[in-house]
Formats: structure tokens, C-alpha cells, sequence
């Protein structure tokens, strides 16, 4: 057996956490930039992109597959909404997120962040700013593509792109807080992924289906009730619409959103700073 050195405090003089986390975000960019987990999120981040260009080619060749007054604009939006918030997310959070501590530690290479002179919390920190920049450099340009290719028709880029702010904004505050979710999880359990995964499509789900303010347990609720887009009456689509009535406004969604990445984050921190890493030859 083989133990990791014991546990630093602040480290040296001179060496803050903030600091410490430049060092580690630096060091842990590049890998994660290179990792099969860049290469999932790609091929997840593509597929609107490429249901997109179906529908356009379709379009091109005259095929009646949009009736009914749905239009580009409603399209994208369904599908940010449907795919992008309810899927893309919270999936890429958990394979990212789970994994920031577990993979060193199945790597072997706990040892070696932990015998620089820096704060523990710095390497949670760190690592999970270098997962933001990872995800986020990923999935927005998919999303602005898809918007490119969607919002043309039959409505017009200018008076959808406020909209689409709003949703590059969603993008980034969902990876912010489902991170610092997964990120405690990673940490806490043994089997992080299989948690994270049944937390998205096992919890959530449940959640939002059963009445009650069950739906407050969940990171979905706060992250959809930010979501501007709006599905036409008298249409399929508006199932869809009627089941987030009773969204939380903009304020509890902050409040809700913000709460789970601090205290996800505190918890990622305070595990790791604490615990004893046990390595086995």
C-alpha cells in the first residue's frame, strides 16, 4: 500500500488558494482538452447540429416536414430546451464533474498534486475551472451553429438573439452548478459516475413529475425556469409548455442555482482536504 503524503495546510507563504488554482487549472487544461471526455462532448454537442442540417436540407429539397406555424425560432427552442438543458448538460457535467478527483486517484497521480506545496481545495478548484472551460468551449459554439441554421426559418436572427443570449448564459450557469454538484459526488462516493447518472435521468425525473415541491430537490428546476423560449398554444408542443407552469422566477432560480454550486463546491473542497487517499501498488 501506498499513502499519499500527509496533508498540506495553506501551503508556503505566498501561495494562496486562487493561486494555487491557476497553477492547477494550467496543468489540468491541456489533459482534459486532449481526454475521450472532449471527444464525447463533441460528438453529444453535434447531434442538434446535425438534426439541424437533416431539416435544412429537407427545407431545400421542398419537403413539407414543418406545419402547423412551427418555425425555425420554435424548433431551436424546443430543442435547447428538450436536448440541450435536459440532457447535454447535466450528462456532460456528470462525465466531467465525477471525474475530477476519481480519475487522478485511478491514475495514480493523487500523490503527486498533493505533494506540492499548495492547498487541497486549490486542486478541486482548479480542476473544475479547467472542466468549465472544457464543456463550455464545446457546447456553445454547437448551440450559436444550431441557432444559425434554425432561427432563418421562417423567422429572422434579429429578433431571436436576445433569446439566444439568454440561452449561451443558460449553458454556462447549468455546467457552473451541475459541476460543483457532481463535483462533491465525485468525491464522496466510490462509484461517482453511477450516482451522478441516476441522480440526472432517475431523481430529476421523478422530481419534476410528481406534484409538490419535490421539483426544489432538483438542479433541473431552477436551471429550466430560466428558459425563454415559449412553445405555441394549440399544438403539440404545448404539452410541453404546460408542464413547466409553475416555473420559479428568475430570482429563486438564482438563488437555488447559486446555492447548489457553493455549497456543492465547500463540500468538494472540505472532502478532499480531509481525507486520507490510500493508494494500492
Amino acid at each position: 500500500m501506498e499513502q499519499a503524503t500527509p496533508r498540506p495546510g495553506a501551503g508556503p507563504a505566498g501561495t494562496g488558494v486562487l493561486a494555487a488554482s491557476m497553477r492547477v487549472f494550467d496543468l489540468s487544461l491541456g489533459r482534459m482538452l486532449w481526454s475521450r471526455r472532449t471527444i464525447f462532448t463533441a460528438l453529444v454537442a453535434g447531434l442538434p447540429v446535425v438534426v439541424a442540417l437533416v431539416l435544412r436540407t429537407l427545407l431545400a429539397f421542398e419537403v413539407p416536414v414543418m406545419q402547423g406555424g412551427v418555425t425555425g425560432p420554435v424548433v431551436f427552442g424546443l430543442m435547447f430546451w428538450g436536448f440541450v438543458v435536459r440532457f447535454a448538460i447535466p450528462v456532460l457535467a456528470v462525465f466531467y464533474g465525477t471525474a475530477l478527483i476519481a480519475d487522478e486517484v485511478e491514475d495514480r497521480t493523487i500523490t503527486y498534486l498533493f505533494t506540492r506545496p499548495i492547498p487541497r481545495a486549490s486542486v478541486v478548484l482548479g480542476k473544475y475551472l479547467a472542466y468549465l472551460v472544457c464543456a463550455t468551449s464545446v457546447l456553445l459554439p454547437a448551440v450559436v451553429l444550431t441557432w444559425l441554421l434554425l432561427a432563418p426559418i421562417d423567422g429572422a436572427l434579429a429578433a431571436s438573439f436576445p433569446d439566444l443570449g439568454v440561452d449561451l448564459v443558460i449553458v454556462v450557469v447549468g455546467f457552473v452548478a451541475y459541476g460543483a454538484l457532481f463535483a462533491a459526488v465525485g468525491t464522496i462516493f466510490d462509484r461517482p459516475l453511477l450516482f451522478g447518472l441516476l441522480f440526472v435521468f432517475g431523481w430529476e425525473n421523478l422530481a419534476l413529475a410528481l406534484p409538490g415541491q419535490l421539483r426544489r430537490a432538483s438542479v433541473a428546476h431552477y436551471l429550466q425556469g430560466l428558459v425563454p423560449h415559449a412553445m405555441p398554444a394549440d399544438t403539440p408542443l404545448d404539452v410541453l409548455q404546460r408542464a413547466m407552469t409553475g416555473a420559479p422566477g428568475v430570482l429563486e432560480c438564482a438563488l437555488g442555482l447559486g446555492l447548489v454550486t457553493v455549497v456543492g463546491l465547500l463540500i468538494a473542497a472540505r472532502v478532499v482536504s480531509n481525507r486520507e487517499y490510500v493508494l494500492e501498488h
